[in-house]
């Protein structure tokens, strides 16, 4: 009777995703120098595992950064499709669960490098789809560039906590990170929702002015 050959991978089928989980922690509180046998032990597997799944280091960033783009895309696209308050104020109520997942990005800005701009322009185009889904909803209106709608709330959403956690010192430790993550948003919640509820300025008149100077300028998405 031949007995099959099993690889180390054949009896842990969550290992994989138990290794990403455990970096993006790990990246996230440590920064992208960590090795990869402090993941293994984070994870409970042999350095030989990660190297198995993912290649190197570099595969496995990337496939951390997959990840982040898809828990951030999946629930932005259900905050703006759905638009109801019960489902702003379930996903407060839980906000320190993904204190991993913003820290991973929020270290992966401040230290900058190639995969850092790969992964904030993924970033842009995930949250141009999201918000599209939004429009098509009927939640968000139009724009005239949705691309570029999405880059400059991406440079606001990033930069502001960047600056908010410049400014607080006290909230830039990893391990109370959720803290941080739930006083940010607290501060910040009720003055972007005025903004994007009510608006800012009382008429249009600013934009039709600018408008009237732009050589081509992009058209209105509410006569789409």
């Amino acid at each position: 009777m031949r007995t099959r050959n099993t690889s180390p991978a054949d009896g842990d089928p969550g290992a994989s995703a138990r290794i990403r989980d455990a970096a993006i922690d790990r990246f996230g509180r440590d920064g992208f120098s960590t090795g990869l046998r402090s993941i293994a032990e984070d994870a409970a597997v042999s350095p030989g595992l990660v190297v198995h799944y993912f290649g190197s280091k570099q595969g496995l960033r990337r496939a951390c950064d997959a990840h982040v783009r898809e828990v951030i895309a999946t629930e932005k696209r259900a905050a703006t499709t759905d638009g109801s308050a019960a489902q702003l104020l379930a996903r407060l109520a839980d906000i320190e669960r993904f204190a991993p997942i913003v820290l991973y990005v929020v270290r992966s800005l401040r230290e900058g490098g190639d995969l850092a701009v790969e992964l904030f322009e993924d970033m842009i185009d995930d949250a141009t789809h999201y918000l599209e889904a939004g429009v098509a909803a009927g939640v968000i209106r139009p724009s005239r560039d949705p691309a570029a709608r999405a880059r400059v709330m991406a440079y606001q959403a990033m930069g502001s906590m960047l600056m908010w956690l410049t400014l607080h010192p006290e909230h830039a430790e990893p391990a109370s990170f959720g803290k941080a993550l739930r006083a940010y948003i607290e501060e910040v919640t009720p003055p972007m929702l005025e903004m994007f509820t009510e608006g800012l300025y009382t008429d249009r008149a600013l934009l039709e002015e600018y408008l009237l100077y732009v050589p081509d300028p992009p058209r209105d998405g509410s006569q789409d």
